[in-house]
């Protein structure tokens, strides 16, 4: 990636350093070139909205792993206040894939957690790049129950490729782990918003998913396995991944046509990573719009909503034996 451009925005990286280049020209030799300047940008706002309103699962699925794109620490920190971060399962250890702990939202105590899979290269080895082990998600039960028996309402951030799959995960019980955070999850009596901000792969993003709402970004992606995983099994090719976006239905738009997601969050031109702070802006807003209408409701409603939500996704057909 050139200056964070990737390869499909290679035309547009083109003429912004042309752009650059002029204008530098202008100043050290006190020559008036606006009118290039200003055709060459009418015509950068042109591609630009050329490229990004017609972008494909793929290059969605490209801009979700973006090396830059804003991390569930840099959300908690512009969106929220005094937050206090809480470590450690009381079984095993702290996994620093899973962040969470308690902060205040417009002055409203609220349980935030999320994957964090870092953002230079010793940090995310440290966060074993957002793949959680299950202490991880040991963790985010604590914490969540902690909410739950205080009333505390619980933001969930997504963004991992998955669960760890290795073997020590496996037998520290990665799979009881996450089945234990669907259950617990599905019955807690505070409100759940879960947003997706990058990647949402398989159990590893359902196990803090369980949620009265699901809201995500608009160029995240959300799947049962990633492209390059959907690809091998399919068709025995990872090199297939872009055919597999497209069938697989992972886009926002696809999910939220699907009933799967709830609301879609835009993100500023180009992807979150153009503009944290705006994105910030953007999810807190959903937030307290989806948030609001779960206050008023009782804690048995709240339970009856998530299971009605969860229950209602999917289509099928009941065949009656004659």
């Amino acid at each position: 990636m050139k200056n964070g451009y990737l390869p499909f925005e290679k035309p547009l990286a083109e003429l912004r350093d042309k752009i650059t280049e002029l204008k530098k020209f202008t100043q050290e030799k006190s020559i008036d070139m606006s009118d290039e300047i200003a055709t060459l940008e009418a015509k950068a706002a042109r591609l630009e909205e050329e490229i990004y309103g017609n972008l494909t699962a793929w290059q969605k699925v490209q801009i979700a792993r973006h090396a830059s794109r804003p991390t569930t620490l840099h959300y908690i920190r512009t969106i929220f206040t005094d937050f206090m971060e809480l470590h450690g399962d009381r079984l095993y250890g702290d996994d620093p894939a899973i962040v969470g702990g308690i902060a205040k939202l417009d002055g409203r105590p609220v349980t935030v957690i999320g994957h964090e899979r870092g953002t230079d290269t010793k940090d995310k080895i440290a966060r074993n790049f957002g793949l959680p082990h299950p202490e991880g998600y040991r963790k985010a039960l604590r914490l969540m129950q902690q909410a739950d028996k205080f009333g505390r309402p619980i933001i969930c951030f997504i963004d991992t490729q998955g669960a760890h799959p290795g073997v020590e995960a496996e037998e520290r019980g990665q799979s009881e782990a996450i089945a234990r955070n669907l259950r617990e999850m599905a019955g807690f009596k505070v409100p759940i918003i879960c947003i997706v901000t990058g990647e949402g792969g398989s159990g590893g993003a359902l196990a803090i998913g369980v949620g009265n709402r699901l809201l995500m970004l608009e160029h995240a992606y959300y799947s049962v396995i990633s492209p390059e995983g959907a690809a091998a099994i399919l068709w025995r090719d990872a090199g297939k991944a872009q055919e597999a976006a497209e069938a697989l239905k992972i886009t926002s738009a696809d999910l939220k046509a699907l009933g799967v997601v709830d609301q879609v969050i835009p993100e500023p031109k180009g992807g979150a990573h153009r503009d944290p702070m705006q994105q910030s802006a953007y999810i807190k807003e959903a937030i307290l719009e989806n948030l609001q209408p779960l206050l008023n409701m009782t804690p048995e409603e709240l339970v009856e909503d998530r299971h009605r939500k969860f229950a209602e996704i999917g289509r099928y057909t009941t065949i009656v034996p004659t």
